[in-house]
């Protein structure tokens, strides 16, 4: 196993929360979550992505959303109680959370942001998120990280 330790890794060993990470191999270009889900021999619905978004107001919030899934940005902003939701733009990511587009981790993050966790990872005993650097993602109990970002589940994913 790899050596690397994101800020991701060092915020759950700092709170001593427990995790498993797993690696898998980005040089064909494919990191988009449905192929990351293959790589790490996991099924699709247990991979989650991070999606960071401006509300009207300007404030930022972070949605953990399965990767086969689209955030309903209705749902979204209702959830947070803002009149209009919207993606940030890539060349923001970085700034705000630390992170680059495709390795962004909902946790670490240089602020702390009001997250959202979309509510199939309720059900979940694990679930995976990234591990703050592409090639890398981390299995760890969605309750667990609920409590540790002080994130609500809701469903704010668009229906089938």
């Amino acid at each position: 196993m790899s050596k690397v330790k994101t800020n991701a890794m060092r915020w759950l060993d700092q709170h001593k929360i427990g995790y498993d990470v797993l690696a898998y191999e980005v040089k064909d270009g494919a990191v988009d979550g449905i192929s990351v889900a293959a790589k790490v021999g996991r099924p699709v619905e247990v991979v989650f992505k991070t999606l960071v978004t401006r509300g009207a107001s300007k404030a930022i919030y972070v949605f953990v959303i399965p990767v086969a899934k689209e955030l309903d940005l209705k749902k979204a902003a209702k959830a947070v109680n803002e009149k209009k939701i919207e993606l940030i733009a890539v060349n923001e990511i970085n700034k705000l959370t630390g992170y680059i587009r495709g390795g962004c981790s909902p946790i670490g993050m240089k602020k702390s942001y009001p997250t959202l966790i979309d509510s199939t990872a309720m059900a979940l005993p694990t679930f995976i998120v990234s591990a703050g650097k592409i090639g890398f993602q981390l299995e760890l109990d969605p309750q667990v990280l609920s409590r540790l970002l002080d994130a609500q589940f809701l469903e704010v994913t668009m229906e089938d």
